[in-house]
């Protein structure tokens, strides 16, 4: 049986994991299931990405980073922080609960990469948290640990931008660039958002 061909919806999914995320639908529906071990093996593969990883909204989902785009509902909701750039420079920013760092920091223009956006496959979005922050932040799970050894400049305060999720708590909370960071994908790409 051949595999079927990705479509994309009238969205106009344009990143890979949205790709994957299709990819992962045709063969999870009702036609291609399991008629075969191999095929029982594929489905087991495909279903490693969970089309879970979106925000819904009452317009529809919301894909990598545009809920960070987004402007808070009501005060209750802003969270500021302050993003402390490579020259020293402090920015202020204005977020709000339940925004990703690093998109956030992205749509006030500063200087962090982020290549995997947000998939956790690079370390390029490291950043130095302050210490008052450290204990309010969840521990850092195996795979974030596994990215962080790949960064320069580790710290005991280092953690990824992606993964630091925005809560009521972490108002004040201070980010620190680090003075470099490493990108294996193309020395010197500098990745457009999509």
């Amino acid at each position: 049986m051949a595999a079927p061909m990705i479509r994309f919806s009238a969205e106009g999914l344009s990143c890979k994991m949205c790709a994957l995320r299709s990819f992962c639908s045709a063969f999870t529906s009702k036609k291609y299931r399991n008629t075969s071990q191999k095929q029982t093996l594929r489905k087991q593969r495909v279903d490693v990405v969970s089309p879970s990883r979106f925000f819904r909204t009452a317009s529809g989902p919301l894909l990598h980073g545009e809920y960070e785009w987004e402007d808070p509902k009501s005060e209750d909701e802003v969270v500021n922080i302050v993003v402390i750039d490579k020259k020293g420079n402090r920015n202020p920013i204005r977020g709000k609960i339940g925004d990703n760092c690093l998109y956030l920091a992205k749509r006030y223009n500063m200087e962090i990469e982020g290549a995997c956006e947000a998939s956790l496959a690079c370390s390029t979005c490291h950043v130095y948290v302050h210490d008052d922050y450290l204990d309010i932040l969840p521990e850092p799970d195996e795979k974030e640990d596994d990215m962080l050894d790949m960064a320069p400049f580790l710290k005991e305060n280092s953690r990824l931008g992606c993964q630091i999720i925005l809560t009521k708590e972490m108002e004040g909370m201070e980010l620190t660039l680090p003075s470099a960071t490493r990108n294996f994908y193309v020395d010197g790409h500098v990745p457009q958002p999509h």
